[in-house]
C-alpha cells in the first residue's frame, strides 16, 4: 500500500473499494489517468460487494432489455426513474460481457455443457443471473482488485477515513474564489485511522463510493463500515440527497446471534427454496398469491414479520432441503452458506434454516445521473451511495453489482471526457474511454483551461492554494469507548425500531426527535474532542440516522420498502 502526501492534487480521487469505486479507478488508470483510491478499512475487500452472494445481471434465453425493465420497475414500486431503468437495461448486460467476461476474466460458475450457468431469482421473470457459486461478490471483487493492484496509474491507500469534501463555497479563504455562483467538490479532507493525521487532497473530480448505511440498523447484512458516510459528507457540501426513506430489508438472514446475521441468498428461494412459519405452514401464498416465494423484498419480508407477530416467534424458516430444483448437489451449488449454518448445527440439505429479515440495501443516497453526476460540480456518486432511481422504493434481485459496474464504467468515461474537452459533453461513453486511452500521453489533458466552465477540466492552482489544511474542531481526548457504544446503541435501536420494516407517523415522530437530541449533544461532543476514526463514524452514523428518519415522516405515502401502517 502507498503512503499519502498532504495536499497532493490528483486528476480524480475515488473514495470506496467496492465494485463501483473499483471499476472507475481501474477504467480511469487504464486511459493514463492518476488516481488516489482510498478506503478507511485496512483490507481493501472489507466491503459489501465481497459479501454479496447471489448474482449480476447478464441476459437469459428469450430475455430481452425490455423484459428487465418491467422487471426492475415492479419491484421499485412503480417509482423507478425509466431514463436509469433503461440505460442498465441496455448498456449493464454489455459491460459485464466487455469488463467481467472478456477482460478481467472472473470465474463465473458454468453448467456440465461449459455455458454460463443462469440462475433466476425473486421479482425476475426470467433466469438471467450469472454467479460463482454463493460467493459472486468475492469472485468480482477479488478480480477487480487483483488488476487495480496492477496499474501503475493507481494509488491504493487503504485506512484512510474521508471527513469532509472540499468545496469552493465552503472552504476558500479568497473572498474571490467564494463569490463564484456554482458550487464545486475540489477533494477531501481525509484521516488516517492510525495516526489521526488528517491529510488535505486535492482532486478534479471527486468519485464517492462508499457503499451503504446499514450499520445504522440493529440488524444487518452490512459490513462494520456501512454507515453512509458519503451520504453525509455530500448533504452537507450541498448535493442533494433522494428517497432516502427507501431502505431494503432482506428477507432472509440467519438467525443466530453467533452467525451475525449472515445473509442467506435470495437464489435458495430462486432455486426452490419455501418460507414456512413455526408450525410449517408455508405462509407465501398467503401474502403474494402469484409469485409467493419469489415475490419483491419487501412483500417477503412483511409477510416474516407479520408471521413472527402473530405466532410470537422469533423467527422463521426456509426449507431448501425439500424443493432444491438446481442441477449440483446443494452443498456444491451453496458451499459457503452451507458452510455458515453447518457452523451453527445445520446441515441444508437436510434441515430447515431459520431466517430473520435485517437492513440490506439503501435505496436512496445522493442524486446522480446515468454518468454518476451530483447536483454538486466535480462530485460524482456511484454504486449504493448514489440514488440514480434505478431502484426506485424497492431494490430488484442482483441490480446492485451491474449497478455498481455500469456506473462505475460510465463514470470514469464521464471524467475523461471532461479531462481531454473541457466543455465537451460526452457523446459516446464508451468512444470516450477508447479515445482517452489513445490519448495518455497528450499534454492537452494537463493544460486545461483554468477559465472553463465549472466542473470541467483541471482546478487551477490559486483556487487550490486558497483552501486550508484542517483545524482541528478540539483539543480534548474524549474517545471513550463506553460512551461511543452507548450512542451507537441509541441509534441502531431506535432505526430498528421505529425505522424499520413497519413504520407509522408516532414511531417516525419519536425517532427524528431522539435523533435531532443526540445530534445536538454529538456536535458538541465532535467540536470539543480531537479527531479519530471512531468518533468521525458515530457523527456521521448520527446524520445519516438523521437522514433517513427525516424523509420517512415526510412521506405519508406507503410504497416499497416505506411501509407505512397508518
Amino acid at each position: 500500500m502507498q503512503k499519502l502526501k498532504n495536499r497532493e492534487h490528483y486528476p480524480a480521487l475515488v473514495i470506496g473499494t467496492g465494485i463501483a469505486g473499483l471499476t472507475t479507478a481501474f477504467r480511469l488508470a487504464q486511459a493514463g489517468i492518476q488516481v488516489l483510491l482510498v478506503t478507511k478499512a485496512a483490507d481493501p475487500k472489507d466491503c459489501n460487494t465481497f459479501w454479496a452472494q447471489g448474482g449480476i445481471i447478464y441476459e437469459g434465453e428469450n430475455d430481452s432489455p425490455a423484459k428487465l425493465v418491467e422487471d426492475i420497475i415492479h419491484a421499485g414500486a412503480g417509482l423507478s426513474n425509466e431514463e436509469a431503468v433503461q440505460f442498465l437495461a441496455t448498456e449493464g448486460p454489455r459491460v459485464v460481457r466487455e469488463l467481467l467476461l472478456e477482460e478481467i476474466h472472473v470465474p463465473f460458475s458454468t453448467t456440465d455443457e461449459g455455458e454460463l450457468d443462469l440462475t433466476q431469482e425473486g421479482a425476475h421473470s426470467v433466469s438471467r443471473i450469472i454467479h460463482a457459486g454463493d460467493a459472486t461478490g468475492r469472485a468480482i471483487e477479488n478480480s477487480l482488485l487483483n488488476r487495480v493492484r496492477n496499474e501503475p496509474n493507481i494509488s491504493l491507500v487503504t485506512e484512510m477515513t474521508a471527513i469532509d469534501l472540499l468545496t469552493t463555497h465552503h472552504h476558500p479563504t479568497d473572498i474571490q474564489v467564494r463569490y463564484r455562483l456554482t458550487n464545486e467538490c475540489v477533494g477531501a479532507y481525509l484521516l488516517d485511522n492510525r495516526t489521526n493525521d488528517v491529510y488535505t487532497v486535492f482532486a478534479d473530480y471527486t468519485i464517492l463510493a462508499t457503499g451503504g448505511i446499514g450499520q445504522i440498523y440493529l440488524h444487518t447484512t452490512n459490513t462494520r463500515h456501512a454507515i453512509g458516510d458519503g451520504v453525509v459528507m455530500a448533504q452537507r457540501a450541498g448535493a442533494r440527497i433522494m428517497n432516502a426513506e427507501y431502505v431494503q430489508f432482506h428477507p432472509t438472514a440467519l438467525a443466530d446471534k453467533n452467525a451475525n446475521h449472515y445473509l442467506i441468498s435470495e437464489a435458495l428461494r430462486g432455486e426452490g427454496a419455501r418460507l414456512k412459519n413455526r408450525k410449517g405452514e408455508y405462509f407465501m401464498e398467503r401474502y403474494s398469491p402469484a409469485l409467493k416465494d419469489l415475490a419483491p423484498r419487501d412483500v417477503v419480508a412483511r409477510a416474516i414479520v407479520e408471521e413472527m407477530t402473530t405466532n410470537k416467534d422469533e423467527h422463521v424458516f426456509l426449507d431448501l432441503a425439500n424443493f432444491y430444483n438446481g442441477h449440483q448437489p446443494i452443498h456444491e451449488r451453496f458451499p459457503n452458506i452451507s458452510k455458515a449454518c453447518a457452523d451453527i448445527g445445520i446441515d441444508i440439505a437436510r434441515d430447515p434454516i431459520p431466517v430473520v429479515p435485517a437492513a440490506h440495501y439503501f435505496c436512496g443516497g445522493v442524486l446522480a445521473n446515468t454518468s454518476g453526476e451530483s447536483t454538486l460540480a466535480r462530485l460524482y456518486a456511484i454504486g449504493e451511495t448514489s440514488c440514480t432511481g434505478l431502484h426506485g422504493g424497492n431494490r430488484l434481485a442482483s441490480t446492485s453489482l451491474l449497478e455498481g459496474l455500469t456506473w462505475g464504467y460510465y463514470a470514469a468515461a464521464s471524467i475523461l471526457s471532461k479531462l481531454q474537452a473541457g466543455t465537451t459533453p460526452v457523446e459516446s461513453a464508451t468512444s470516450s474511454v477508447r479515445r482517452a486511452a489513445r490519448a495518455t500521453d497528450s499534454p492537452s489533458v494537463r493544460r486545461a483551461s483554468s477559465s472553463r466552465a465549472a466542473g470541467t477540466g483541471i482546478i487551477d492552482d490559486a483556487l487550490l492554494e486558497s483552501i486550508p489544511d484542517w483545524k482541528p474542531p478540539g483539543h480534548q481526548n474524549m474517545e471513550d469507548p463506553a460512551l461511543i457504544l452507548q450512542d451507537w446503541t441509541t441509534i441502531q435501536n431506535t432505526m430498528w425500531n421505529y425505522v424499520g420494516i413497519v413504520r407509522t407517523y408516532e414511531r417516525l415522530k419519536r425517532a427524528v426527535a431522539d435523533m435531532r437530541e443526540l445530534g445536538s449533544r454529538l456536535t458538541k461532543y465532535y467540536h470539543e474532542s480531537t479527531i479519530s476514526k471512531s468518533i468521525v463514524e458515530l457523527f456521521h452514523g448520527q446524520q445519516v440516522a438523521a437522514i433517513v428518519a427525516t424523509s420517512a415522516i415526510r412521506n405519508p405515502v406507503s410504497k416499497g420498502a416505506h411501509f407505512r401502517r397508518d
